[in-house]
C-alpha cells in the first residue's frame, strides 16, 4: 500500500516538477544608469548578487544568467520564474523587470538617393536627364556629399540579421585607415572569420543567448542560418548597403529590373553589424526572423561601447510595449546620452491607425514612401481592355491563355473567405494548368500565392489588391508572369469572367520606368499615428523610400526568400519601413559628419523641419488613397538631406531633458543624478519639432526653444505663420523672434485655443485635426506639424 502511495505522489509531483521548471522565462532586469566607477566583472558580480538572492544555489544563479548588461546599460536578463522575478521587482533599486518579447522584424538602392537629391558625379546611361544637367537641387546634393566627405569617420551600427561581407556594396577599396575611436571587434563563427571584417565593415558581432533559450540549442539546418554575423536572408544587407554601401555600377535585380548605379547614403561612412535577427526554426524565411528583446539590448550596449555614431535599427513589434518594457526604447536612451543618433522603422502595420512601433521621443521614427520609379508591364483582356501594371517577373507568356478566378477553382472543403486567396494547396491542378489566374490578396504571403499558381499548373496570374491595399503595388519576384492590379482593375476583371463565356488574358513583361506617377506618396503598409504610448508626442517623424527599394543581398537566400526559388541575387528589390530607416540613418551619418558637435535631437529637428511636404509636381504628399497624407502617415514629411544641413533654427533637447519627460510617463528613477520635479510639465512641453495635443477642451500653451545654428549667418529675424487645425486657433507669443549669434536660444509659446463658433461637424468631435507653423528668415523655413482632436 505504501509503494502504491508513493507511486501515485510521485505520478503527481513529477508534473508538477515539469510544469514549475516551464514556467521559467527570459526577463530582463533593468537599473537604469550605473552608479559610480566600476570594472566590468565588478557590475557582472553584482548582477550575480541579485540572482542568487532569488536562487537556490549559486550554480543556478550563474546559470540562469544570459546577458549582465555592463557598458552603458545597467541590468540583465536571466531565466526566473514569476515568483522569482516579482520579488527583484520589489527591490527599490530596479526600475523595470519584464519578460523578454520575441520581435518578429517585418521587411517592416539605384533611384533613391538620387530621389532625394544626392547624386554623384557619375550618371547612369539608361536614367533619364532632366532638361537642366545644372539643375541646382543636384548640384547642392553634389556639394553636400563633398562637405560631407561622403560620411567618412562616421560609424553607423546596423542591428539587424547580419551582413553579406562578399557583396560589392561592403567593399572597402580606396578608403582610409579604421578611426582610432573604434574599440570593437570582429566576432568569428561559422562561415565569417576576421578576413571578412575591413575597412569598410570594421566590426561585427552576433547574439544569439536569448533565441537560444527560446527555440532551443542553434542547429544550421532546421534554422537555416548561420551562427555567426553571416546574414542568411538578406535583410541585414539590403539594411545596411542602403544607409552606407559603397557605390557599385551596373546593379540590378533580376537581370536588369531597377539598373544602374546602387550607393549607400554615406557611402565612405564604416559599418559595424551587430546580429540580433534569425531565421525561425523549420519555417520559411519569408516568414519573417525573430529578434529577441535581451539580444537586442546586448547588441545595443556593445554598440555603445565600440564607439558608434549612429544605430539603425529596421525591427518593429506588432503590438506596442510601455517604454520601460522596451529594450529598443531603454538602449536608445542610453544611446542618446552618449550622443548616439538612433533611427528605427516605425512598422508594417498601416494603413490603421495607431499602430506606430518605436514611439519613444529619442528615437527618429521613420514612414516608408514611393519613388519616381517603377516596374511596368501590362494586362490585356480577351475583350481588348488594356492597361499597365507593375511587375519585375522575369518570366514570359507567349499568347493568350483562359482567364479563371481562384474561388470558381479551388479544391472542395476550402473556405469561403479564403477561396479567392490562392493558398497553398487551394487550386484544383485540373481547373488551373494552362491559364491565368485572378487571386486576391488579404491571407498568405504574395509570393506564396505565385508558387500556388505554379503548383497547379497555371499560366500566370493577376494579384489583385482588396479596398485595405489601396492603389499601392508591391513589386515581388513572382515564379510565374504576374500583373499587380488596383481594386477598381479587379472589380472589371471579376465582371468580364463573369459575363465572357470564354475570358482570356495576357501578361506582358515588365521594365524599369522613371517619372511614371507623381512621387513620394506614402504607402499604404507604413504604420500610423497617433501615438498610443503618448499621445502628446507626434509620431511618426520622418518619412523616406521604402518601396521597392533596391539593395544588397544574401547569397545564401533567394530573391523571394522561398526555399522552392533557386535563384541567387548579388541585389534585391525589397520593400518596408525596415528600407526606409537606413535612407534616414545614410542622412544622418552625412549631418553627423559635416556638423559633428550636434546632438541626436538637433539631428532630429534639422531632418524634420526642413521635410517636404509636396511631391515633385508640386502637389501635397498623397496617401495610398490617392488624398493629401497626413501627420500621422509622414510626420514632418519627406527627407531633404542637403536642407537639413543648413536647417536654420533647431529644437534642442538634452540628455536630462528626455529624463524630465519620461516623468510624464512614469519613466522615474533612471539616473541616479535626477529627480523628477514635484511638478511635472505635461508631455506636449517637451521640446520636439512637432506639436500634439490630444482632447483639447481649453486654452493650452504649448512651450518651445529654438537655437541659431544659421549657416554663417548670426544676425537673423524670424517670423511666424501658421496654418491652424480645424476648429482651433493658433498663436505664438513672440510671432517675431530675433538672433544675433550662432548659438543663440529664443523661447516662444504657441497657444492653441478651440474656436466656440465653429460648428463642428459629429464626425470631427473626437478625430484629429491638423496644421503647421512655421519661422521664416526669408532663407529658412522652419516648419512644424500640429496635430489637435478636440473632446
Amino acid at each position: 500500500m505504501k509503494k502504491l502511495t508513493y507511486l501515485f505522489a510521485l505520478l503527481f509531483l513529477v508534473p508538477l516538477l515539469a510544469s514549475c521548471d516551464e514556467e521559467k522565462q527570459v526577463y530582463i532586469v533593468y537599473f537604469g544608469e550605473h552608479k559610480g566607477d566600476k570594472a566590468l566583472h565588478e557590475i557582472e558580480e553584482h548582477h550575480h548578487s541579485y540572482l542568487q538572492s532569488v536562487k537556490e544555489s549559486e550554480e543556478d544563479a550563474r546559470a540562469s544568467l544570459l546577458y549582465s548588461y555592463k557598458h552603458s546599460i545597467n541590468g540583465f536578463a536571466a531565466e526566473l520564474t514569476p515568483d522569482q522575478a516579482s520579488k527583484l521587482e520589489k527591490l527599490a533599486e530596479v526600475v523595470s523587470i519584464f519578460k523578454s518579447h520575441p520581435r518578429k522584424y517585418e521587411a517592416h538602392t539605384t533611384r533613391s538617393w538620387e530621389f532625394v537629391g544626392l547624386e554623384e558625379e557619375e550618371t547612369d546611361s539608361d536614367v533619364p536627364r532632366r532638361k537642366n544637367d545644372a539643375d541646382d537641387r543636384f548640384r547642392v546634393g553634389r556639394n553636400f556629399l563633398k562637405k560631407a566627405k561622403h560620411g567618412d569617420g562616421i560609424i553607423v551600427g546596423v542591428l539587424d540579421s547580419g551582413v553579406w561581407p562578399e557583396s560589392k556594396s561592403f567593399n572597402d577599396k580606396g578608403m582610409g585607415p579604421v578611426p582610432k575611436s573604434w574599440k570593437g571587434i570582429c566576432q568569428t563563427g561559422v562561415a565569417f572569420n576576421s578576413s571578412h571584417c575591413n575597412r569598410k565593415i570594421i566590426g561585427a558581432r552576433y547574439y544569439v543567448k536569448g533565441y537560444e533559450r527560446y527555440f532551443g540549442a542553434f542547429n544550421v539546418t532546421a534554422n537555416k542560418d548561420f551562427l555567426s554575423p553571416r546574414d542568411p536572408d538578406g535583410h541585414g544587407s539590403h539594411t545596411a548597403s542602403t544607409a552606407v554601401g559603397r557605390r557599385v555600377y551596373g546593379a540590378s535585380a533580376l537581370g536588369g529590373f531597377a539598373m544602374g548605379s546602387a550607393s549607400g547614403g554615406a557611402p565612405l561612412a564604416r559599418l559595424a553589424i551587430y546580429k540580433a535577427c534569425w531565421a525561425k526554426p523549420n519555417v520559411e524565411k519569408i516568414e519573417g526572423n525573430t529578434c529577441l528583446e535581451e539580444d537586442m539590448l546586448a547588441a545595443i550596449d556593445d554598440a555603445i561601447a565600440d564607439g558608434v555614431h549612429v544605430i539603425s535599427i529596421s525591427i518593429g513589434t506588432s503590438e506596442p510595449y510601455p517604454f520601460l518594457q522596451d529594450g529598443i526604447a531603454m538602449g536608445a536612451l542610453h544611446a542618446v546620452k552618449r550622443n548616439i543618433v538612433v533611427a528605427a522603422s516605425a512598422g508594417n502595420s498601416g494603413p490603421k491607425p495607431g499602430t506606430l512601433s518605436n514611439m519613444a521621443p529619442w528615437i527618429i521614427t521613420v514612414g516608408a514612401s514611393t519613388l519616381d520609379r517603377v516596374f511596368i508591364g501590362g494586362l490585356v483582356l480577351g475583350n481588348g481592355y488594356t492597361i499597365k501594371t507593375n511587375s519585375i517577373t522575369a518570366f514570359k507568356m507567349d499568347k493568350f491563355a483562359p482567364l479563371v478566378y481562384a474561388a470558381n477553382v479551388v479544391v472542395p472543403g476550402i473556405a469561403l473567405n479564403d477561396s479567392s486567396q490562392c493558398l497553398p494547396n487551394s487550386l484544383k491542378p485540373e481547373l488551373v494548368t494552362g491559364k491565368v489566374v485572378l487571386c486576391l490578396r488579404g491571407a498568405g504571403t504574395r509570393i506564396g500565392k505565385g508558387i500556388e499558381v505554379k503548383r497547379a499548373g497555371g499560366a500566370g496570374m493577376i494579384l489583385g489588391n482588396v479596398a485595405a491595399n489601396g492603389n499601392e503595388i508591391p513589386t515581388d519576384s513572382h515564379f510565374v508572369p504576374t500583373a499587380g492590379v488596383t481594386p477598381t482593375v479587379v472589380d472589371k476583371i471579376l465582371e468580364y469572367i463573369k459575363t465572357d463565356k470564354n475570358p482570356m488574358a495576357f501578361i506582358k513583361p515588365g521594365k524599369t520606368v522613371y517619372k511614371y506617377q507623381a512621387a513620394p506618396s506614402m504607402t499604404g503598409f507604413s504604420s500610423r499615428g497617433p501615438n498610443v504610448l503618448d499621445p502628446n508626442i507626434l509620431k511618426p517623424d520622418i518619412t523616406a523610400p521604402g518601396l521597392n527599394i533596391l539593395a544588397a543581398w544574401s547569397g545564401a537566400d533567394s530573391p523571394s526568400k522561398m526555399s522552392v526559388d533557386q535563384r541567387v541575387a548579388d541585389y534585391n528589390i525589397y520593400s518596408g519601413t525596415s528600407m526606409s530607416c537606413p535612407h534616414v540613418a545614410g542622412a544622418i551619418a552625412l549631418l553627423k559628419a559635416i556638423h559633428p558637435k550636434w546632438s541626436s535631437a538637433a539631428i532630429r529637428s534639422a531632418l524634420m523641419t526642413t521635410a517636404w511636404m509636396t511631391n515633385d509636381k508640386k502637389k501635397p504628399i498623397q496617401d495610398a488613397t490617392g488624398l493629401p497624407a497626413n501627420p500621422f502617415a509622414l510626420g514632418s514629411g519627406h527627407f531633404r538631406p542637403t536642407k537639413a544641413a543648413d536647417p536654420g533654427l533647431v529644437y534642442d533637447a538634452s540628455y536630462r531633458a528626455y529624463l524630465l519627460y519620461g516623468c510624464s510617463v512614469n519613466i522615474t528613477n533612471i539616473d541616479p543624478t535626477f529627480k523628477c520635479p514635484s511638478k511635472i510639465p505635461p508631455g506636449y512641453n517637451h521640446n520636439y519639432p512637432s506639436i500634439a495635443v490630444p482632447n483639447l477642451t481649453k486654452t493650452v500653451t504649448v512651450k518651445r526653444t529654438v537655437t541659431n545654428v544659421g549657416n554663417g549667418n548670426s544676425t537673423s529675424t524670424y517670423l511666424f505663420s501658421s496654418k491652424p487645425p480645424s476648429g482651433v486657433s493658433v498663436k505664438a507669443i513672440p510671432n517675431v523672434l530675433f538672433f544675433n549669434r550662432i548659438g543663440q536660444k529664443q523661447r516662444f509659446k504657441i497657444v492653441i485655443k478651440p474656436l466656440k463658433n465653429q460648428v463642428m461637424n459629429v464626425t470631427e468631435k473626437g478625430q484629429y485635426q491638423f496644421g503647421w507653423f512655421s519661422w521664416t528668415d526669408k532663407v529658412h523655413v522652419v516648419r512644424s506639424p500640429i496635430a489637435v482632436s478636440l473632446a
